[in-house]
Formats: structure tokens, sequence, C-alpha cells
């Protein structure tokens, strides 16, 4: 009995595993024969399968009799397998961790996969130009935008041609007419409209077969729109979609797909009436192959699909995303090349869901939209995917989709670590989520088609965005970004190196090295609730740092709060999200009193150091100084002034020279004496009153309105002093006690100098709010010299101007003082607001900052802060069994082409 068992348990346990033997693909295969060596026997019977999709049945096969006992390693020979369709697994085709699936070179060698067709039998058409019957080759019907030949993409003929010398500012036409200003609305714009100047004017058989290829409007991403019409006489194309934005005059763009452009070497055209394609070879053939792509996806992991990795391959040529993952477990793409792949919509390899899954050790290159795409994980539960990028190559991504990245991160607990990034026309990684990790990153020479931009950047429009996520020990620098300035279009333009905008909170970034980059080195845009410590901050242009808060009125904030709302309440009762820094707070109370809403933001130990005379410290606006911290920093500017916007009163230099301040003297129920209406709507009114005042026994009352000039523009009510002198060149601060019949009531007070129809001057900034009880607003400026900018010559008078800017309501107005004072340095400034007053003034002694070694020597007085050493040896790829290639040879780019302003 005992023995019937035990043979029964055998039985059973065989049922449930199987054993497994190597398996073999060669392009001298056979997929009749076993599969099981390398190469074909010498009677030519049996070898090797020829194609992948066999191997994948074959792994089937042995499956059927139940999971796999031991690891299983499909060894593919060298060669180029150009695959029939999409090479598709699903759960069937799953290891184990025990047991998994392996599929790689054989050895040292790379096969190449092929998303598409050879193309043979070319023949001369004209001149340099070949042509080739695709019908013939059994490719009737087939349409691609895409063509391989050497490894490389090449251009599908366009006007204007490709520019080698100069590849991301040449190559361009310009939309004619007058340049409108980016963020000003024009009535009756549209979204399919192109106006092209006279020098621009083509002649095409086909016009409707072209497309555009255009950066509407803001210079933030492009369109590229199948071309309806075109009027010749008012030299006008019409599209047959809408961009995402209307095109402006001086907006840049192409033409493609037309067969008259077919004019350079590298060029090509598909006749799509004939099965004809034309090709202008860059080089000879050669019997070199020239391949198009006939499917969207080379390799498909399906939902289930587990432990199984792919490992040493080339994937090359598809219209879509090369390799994608959806819902899978344990899976991996390592050691591989991935190049020339994916169209607008189409990138180098998605995960999608699942967990654990990676992309390791890869050279991803020439991709049309992202490298890579991470996501995955619980938002709610805040459950980590463990999905990840690392050590991988990346470079030259965004070929067709300019918002394209070096990789696009999402989800929960998903990791980009030790990759190195640089050629990206927008950032190189772009982030949001929760609890992701950017960590030993080296990324430079990015934004380089693109404006208002970062090497990495992330928005938090619902809130929640990107909280718990940690920017840690990466190395940014050459962050350029590419626009319009003053009629010319320039790089570096309008880029920043760590970008957190729109309400990005709870971000800890920490240990970074950031150098080089024109509008400044680490942006918050309303960002809320960040840690920035212990970074090394190098020659920001503009600045180093930059805060633009928003206040309760803004547009930005109006909009997004239902969304930020909706995303916070989602989450709040989740234990998980207890622990998030500062989520107690909900986002209908972050407004603070005075409308400011830019809050619990940390600066602490960072190295700050720049050169440039001219560049500030800091730029912060509307900026809540007591509701955030900067401080215990080192910061070293050569000992040129360290240049931060404020500007704050010290000692007073002279008495109020505003007469009759407080209203208290004028006849009953008139305008106090010394004041008068500039400008009166009809219904408005404005008096001295005893109801309430702030100092003494009256104040100065307004009623709302709103009037209109002759020219149609409206006015506020303006009540103006009497005038009096002032001196040019000096410091001024200008002071009132306001109260209004309701809390955020829109006003300004500002000084005024004016002649009708020679100049106005007035200071700035002069908007402010009142509220239900009395509040005082103060402003702080220079009154231009000879020389300055508003400057004008019968600049001699002055006098106050009040504004209530609301179209009804009552305003009252108390204790209006304007003094002369002497200013407070902008460091001194800076301080008296709380900002740094136990930083350091000090040279940082790195090692050798001209060779960017930003190593601390022994006796930096960084360390008396504080500062933590960074691990800068960590940072980048790193030699491993699973590198694809090292030494990495990095591609010519950006910083050995550096782009040329037009």
């Amino acid at each position: 009995m005992r023995t019937l068992l035990f043979v029964f348990f055998i039985a059973a346990s065989c049922s449930l595993s199987a054993a497994a033997a190597d398996l073999y693909v060669s392009t001298e295969g056979q997929d009749a024969w076993s599969g099981q060596s390398a190469e074909p026997n010498a009677s030519q019977t049996d070898g090797p399968f020829a194609t992948l999709q066999r191997a994948r049945d074959e792994i089937r096969r042995i499956k059927a009799g139940g999971e796999l006992s031991e690891p299983l390693t499909v060894h593919v020979r060298a060669g180029q397998y150009a695959l029939p369709q999409t090479l598709k697994l699903d759960a069937q085709d799953s290891g184990t961790a025990a047991a998994p699936v392996l599929w790689r070179g054989y050895q040292a060698e790379r096969p190449e996969l092929i998303g598409g067709r050879p193309v043979a039998d070319f023949q001369p058409y004209q001149d340099e130009i070949l042509q080739a019957d695709l019908r013939a080759q059994g490719l009737e019907g087939v349409v691609f935008r895409q063509l391989i030949f050497a490894g490389r993409r090449q251009h599908l003929a366009r006007y204007p041609n490709f520019d080698p010398q100069n590849p991301y500012g040449g190559g361009w036409a310009y939309a004619d007419g007058q340049a409108v200003p980016m963020y000003a609305e024009v009535p009756g714009e549209d979204r399919r409209t192109l106006q092209y100047q006279v020098g621009d004017t083509r002649s095409w058989a086909h016009p409707e077969e072209g497309e555009v290829f255009v950066f509407p409007r803001y210079n933030w991403w492009n369109n590229i729109v199948r071309i309806a019409s075109i009027d010749r006489d008012t030299r006008t194309i019409k599209l047959a979609g809408d961009c995402s934005y209307p095109i402006r005059p001086t907006d840049r763009y192409y033409v493609r797909n037309q067969f008259e452009e077919l004019d350079a070497p590298g060029e090509w055209y598909l006749d799509q009436r004939t099965g004809t394609l034309y090709f202008w070879p860059p080089e000879p053939l050669r019997d070199r192959p020239v391949y198009v792509p006939t499917m969207r996806t080379i390799l498909d992991f399906g939902p289930g699909t587990a432990h199984v990795t792919f490992r040493g391959f080339v994937f090359e040529c598809c219209e879509g995303t090369a390799i994608a993952m959806r819902e899978t477990t344990a899976c991996r793409i390592a050691a591989s090349i991935i190049r020339n792949v994916g169209d607008y919509g189409g990138s180098g390899v998605t995960i999608s869901g699942g967990k654990d899954n990676g992309v390791a050790g890869c050279d991803l290159h020439d991709i049309g939209r992202d490298a890579i795409t991470l996501g995955g994980g619980d938002r709610k539960t805040l459950t980590a995917a463990g999905n990840f990028a690392d050590n991988n190559y990346i470079h030259h991504t965004g070929v067709f989709y300019k918002q394209g990245v070096g990789v696009s991160l999402s989800g929960v607990g998903n990791r980009v670590s030790h990759n190195l990034i640089h050629d990206c026309p927008r950032f190189g990684i772009g982030f949001g989520g929760n609890n992701l990790v950017i960590e030993y990153n080296h990324i430079r020479h990015v934004n380089l088609e693109t404006a208002d931009t970062g090497a990495i950047y992330t928005g938090g429009r619902d809130w929640l965005g990107s909280r718990g996520t940690q920017i840690r020990y990466n190395y940014f620098h050459d962050i350029l970004g590419y626009g319009q300035e003053h009629g010319q279009w320039v790089s570096p333009h309008y880029a920043w190196g760590i970008y957190l905008d729109d309400n990005a909170g709870g971000v800890d970034v920490i240990g970074n090295v950031v150098a080089r980059a024109v509008r400044g080195l680490i942006h918050l845009h309303n960002g809320r609730d960040n840690l920035i410590e212990n970074n090394i901050l190098i020659d920001g242009k503009l600045q180093q740092l930059e805060c633009n808060g928003w206040t309760d009125k803004h547009s930005y904030w109006t909009s997004h709060l239902p969304t930020m709302i909706q995303g916070y309440e989602s989450v709040a009762g989740e234990p998980a999200w207890r622990t998030m820094r500062n989520m107690q707070l909900h986002p209908s109370q972050a407004v603070l009193p005075d409308g400011k809403i830019m809050t619990g933001n940390v600066y602490r130990r960072n190295i700050i150091y720049w050169r440039d005379p001219q560049a500030k410290y800091t730029s912060f606006r509307t900026f809540p100084f007591d509701h955030n911290t900067c401080d215990e920093n080192l910061i070293w500017h050569f000992g040129q002034p360290l240049l931060t916007g404020q500007s704050q009163a010290g000692p007073a230099r002279s008495e109020n020279l505003v007469a009759n301040p407080g209203f208290e003297s004028g006849p009953p129920d008139a305008l106090p004496a010394g004041w008068t209406w500039q400008m009166k709507p009809k219904e408005s009114t404005a008096a001295w009153t005893v109801d309430t005042a702030a100092e003494g026994d009256r104040s100065l009352r307004m009623t709302g309105g709103v009037g209109q000039e002759a020219n149609g523009r409206d006015f506020p009510p303006q009540i103006v002093s009497t005038e009096f002198e002032v001196q040019p060149g000096q410091h001024y601060r200008l002071a009132a006690r306001l109260k209004a019949e309701s809390a955020g009531a829109k006003a300004a007070v500002m000084l005024q100098s004016y002649i009708a129809g020679a100049y106005i001057w007035a200071s700035s900034p002069a908007e402010t709010t009142a509220d239900s009880d009395w509040k005082e607003c103060a402003f702080v400026f220079r009154v231009p010299a000879p020389g300055d900018r508003g400057y004008h010559e019968q600049m001699k008078k002055f006098r106050i101007r009040i504004d209530f800017r609301e179209p009804s309501g009552t305003l009252w107005v108390d204790d209006v003082r304007l003094q002369e004072i002497e200013v407070l340095d902008e460091w001194a400034s800076w301080q008296s607001l709380g900002m740094d007053r136990n930083s350091l003034v000090a040279d940082p002694l790195f090692v050798d900052a001209d060779r960017d070694d930003y190593r601390l020597q022994p006796e930096s007085p960084a360390w008396k802060l504080g500062f933590q050493p960074i691990p800068l040896d960590k940072i980048g790829p790193y030699a491993d069994p699973l590198r694809v290639t090292w030494p990495i040879v990095e591609a010519e780019g950006a910083r050995e082409k550096p782009l040329v302003n037009r």
C-alpha cells in the first residue's frame, strides 16, 4: 500500500511540472526541426528553429505537462529576423521565480528583431533616386511612415530639408504674419489654418497627401496634421484636423510626404497609387537591406505573463511601441538595443501595471515618443508596483512627438535609476505619481526643441502629485530650452533644472548636482510641502532658485481647485496617506489670509555657487516668506552682491509727503481737502466719512463702478492727491490702510506722474486686496532717474492715486503715507524676511569646479553646516553583465553640434 501511494505521488508530481531543455533559433534553422541544437546537423535533418514564434509554441507544448521544473532558455543566433507579425506572449508562456524563461542572444551574439519587411530590387529612377516595386515583393497596400537603412531612420521627403549641421534649429519654415505675444489671446483663432510666407510657395501635385509638422503657439510640443487644401491666393494651408493650439505667425513647421520634395540624400517617398517606393540613399546600398515597418509592436507581453526575460537583442523598425508589457510580473528587457522605433504615439518600452517588471542595461535611441514609460501601483492604498528602469543609456527621443522624454514615470512605488539620458526635445524624465524614486541618473543636454521645461518635471493639479517622491543623487547639467526672444529663435531659453510645476507637493529633492540651466536650477511653481536639501546648485543664468506662487484669485487656482479637492478627498481617509507630509490640510483651507497659497517648502543645507555677476540668487514672487524656510545654506557668488529681487524698507529719510493723509479735513459730504477725482464712473461716489476709521476720526469712502473712455476702454474709480515733488533715483515706501465691504475686494495704491499726451508713470507693484477689517498694504519702489526705464524729462510733479477695482461695493481708505527711505540691499532685505539668517557666504572649496568636479575638500565650510557627501561616483550607468555595451560610447548630439540661433 505504501508503495502504491509513493508511486501515485511521483506520478502526480510529474504531471504538475515539466522538465525543459534549452531551445535554439537560427536564421539557418527550420521550424520543422526539434530546436534542440544551436546549428543544423551535418545531414541537415535537425537543428534550430527558424522563428521565435515556433520556439514560443514549443514552450507552450512543454508546459502543457505542467509548470516548468527548471529554468528554460531560448538561445537566438545572430542575424536579422523580420517578424511576420507581433510576437505575443501571455500567461501560458510564463516561467516561475524558481524556473524562469529566458530568451537571449546566443553567447555573445546579438540577433536583430525587425518589425517590418526588407525591400529589395531597387532600380535607378532619376539621378541618385532609386525606385522599388512593392507590389512585386508582397507589400501591396502596406502603408508606412518610416524607412530604416544602415541602422538609421531616413527622412520622409520634406520641405524645408533636414539640416544635419543644425539638426534642431535648422530645417524649418515659419508661419507668415506679425508676431503675437504667446500668452495674448486673439479672438477668432482656429486650430487648422497656417499662412505661409511668399518664399515658401511650393507646387505639389497632391497636396492632400502632405502633412504639416508644426509647433503651434506655445512651444511645448508639436502636432502632425494632414493637409486638407491649399489656397494659393491667400497663401493659406487648411489642415484636416485641429492642432493643439492655433498656429500663429513665426511658429515653425515643415511639410512632409510630398514627392516633389524628394531632393536630398536620405529622403524617401511612397506612392500609394502605384505601390512604388522612391529612395535617395545617403550612401550606396551595397546589398544592405532597406526595411519598412509592417506592424506597430514587435514584442507584446500580455496580462498574466510572468518571469520572462529578453536579453541581448536588437529591436528595430516598427510604427508603434516596440515592446509592451501589460499587467505582467517579474518580466525584463535586458542588455538590449531598442532603436528606430515608434511614431508620434509609439515608444521604446511601455510597462503598464503589474509589478516587479523592468528595463535594465539597455541602449534606447531614435525613438518616436518616449524611450521608456513606467506605470503601475495603486494610488489609493499606495501599494507599490516596483517597476523600474535601471542602468540604461537613452538618447535622441521624441523624434516625432516633441514632448517625448527619456523616461515617463507614473503610478506608485516605481523607480528610475542609474540612467544616462541626453538629446531629448523636452524633459529627460517626466513624472507624476506617488512614492516614486528618481536616483543616480545623469541627464544632460535636454530640452533641445521646447520651452517652459526642465531636466525633470512634474505637476500637481490634483493635490496628490507627486507626493512621497524622492529625487536624490542625480546629476543634471546643461539644460537648454529653445524658443523665441525678440523675434529670434534662441537657445538656451526658458528652462530649469528641476521643475516642480502647478502646485506639485511633498517631493524630496536631496543630494543632487544641478548645473547650468538658463532660467534657474530649481523652480517651484506654487509648490508646497517640498524639501530641497543637501543639493549642489551651479551657475543658473538668470537666477539659482525660482518660486512663483499663486493667489486664491489666480485662474490656475480657481480652475484647478475642484480637481484638487476631488483628488484630496479620494484618499484622505486612507491609512496609507495619513503619514504623508501635511496631508491633514484640505485644499479649501490652503489659502492664507493675504490670499497667498504657497507654503511648507524647506530649502536647507544646499550649496549654491555661481559666477555671472548679473545672475540672482533667488527670484521669489507671490511667496509667503513666513510660511516657508530657507536657511543653513552655503552661498558663494565670488564676493559679488547677492541679488534676491527683494527690496525692504530701512529707516525713513523724510516725513510723510502726503497732504491730509488721514482725510481729517474737508467740507461735509465732499472729497477730503487735497483729494480729487482723476477718473469717475457715473455711478461711483467718494467722500470722507466718520462711519469707520483706522486712525483719527475720518476715512475716505469710495464706491465701485466701471467707466468707459472714448476709445472703449474700461476704467475704475480713481482718486488722486494734490501734487508734490519727489527725488528721482530715490527709494520710497508707500503705505495705506484699507477696508472693504466684501473681503478680497481689488484695489490699487500707487505713486503717479502724468501729463496727458506726453507720458504716464506709476509705481509698481500697486495691486492689493482689502478685507472686512482694516489691513495695511505697503510697497517699496524706486523713482526713475535720467537714463532709467520709465523716466521722462517732464517728470517733475507726482501724486498718490487710489483705485477701487470693483464694479460695486464699498472701499474705505485711511492713513496714506509716502516717505523717502533708505533701502536695505537685496541680501539684507532677504534676511529681513527671515531667509538665510543662519547661512554662510563662503567658497565651498570644490576640488575643481571648472572641470565639473564638485567633490568637497576636507576644509570646506559646508561640513560645518551638516552637509552630507553626495555619492558622485555612483551616478549614471555602471558595469554589469546586463549592460549591453560597456564602456558606453556617447552618441553625437547637441553637445558636439550646439543649436544655432536663427
